[in-house]
């Protein structure tokens, strides 16, 4: 006698549904996974996530680790795939040192050691604006709180190391322009023999 077999035969339409049916779990646990993947990224498990910058900068204090030029420089603070975060100063542009194939700016080297003697291996509190905290570089803005309180960006234009840079909106421009006026009518610094060949084109327009 034969055996019959131990399944039933299925019609064609259950075998339509059985394979709809494995469809559907394959792709619900592929949706599971994709959730699974997406929450631990936001959890850092892949790596540590970058806080957003005024949480991580704003009214925080960090060492200056290297000047590059008067109005930049560096923190002792990873940013995204660099050792440091580079800071650029709000409201003030100093003469050029290092740009790629420019020349050296006059009062350029003087902003520079000036930074450096203010700044250097020293703590800086940093604060920065809501409305934009990085520039067309990726460098953070911030205005730079030296540890005796004065700000240093304030200190260059007064200095006549700097120009107050009107290009830009921030709560100190107007305070800025005012301090540059008072630095040039002083002649302070660059002021005591303008180099006009030098200036800035905003300044030109003037």
């Amino acid at each position: 006698m034969k055996r019959k077999p131990s399944h039933r035969k299925l019609s064609a339409g259950q075998w339509r549904w059985r394979r709809i049916r494995r469809r559907g779990v394959v792709f619900a646990l592929f949706l599971a996974g994709a959730v699974l993947v997406g929450l631990a990224d936001r959890a850092g498990l892949f790596g540590r996530r970058q806080e957003p910058d005024l949480l991580r900068y704003h009214e925080k204090t960090f060492t200056v680790v290297h000047v590059v030029d008067g109005d930049t420089l560096d923190i002792s603070l990873p940013d995204e795939d660099r050792p440091f975060t580079r800071i650029r100063l709000w409201g003030v542009d100093t003469p050029e040192t290092v740009r790629p194939e420019h020349p050296v700016e006059y009062f350029g080297p003087q902003a520079s050691a000036y930074t450096k003697k203010a700044a250097l291996h020293k703590p800086v509190r940093l604060e920065l604006l809501p409305h934009r905290t990085r520039d067309k570089y990726h460098r953070l803005l911030a205005y730079v709180y030296l540890p005796d309180g004065k700000l240093l960006n304030r200190e260059l234009i007064d200095a006549g190391l700097g120009y107050a840079d009107p290009r830009f909106d921030h709560p100190k421009k107007r305070e800025f322009l005012q301090r540059q006026t008072r630095a040039r009518r002083a002649k302070r610094g660059l002021w005591a023999d303008p180099h006009p060949d030098d200036w800035p084109d905003y300044l030109t327009k003037d």
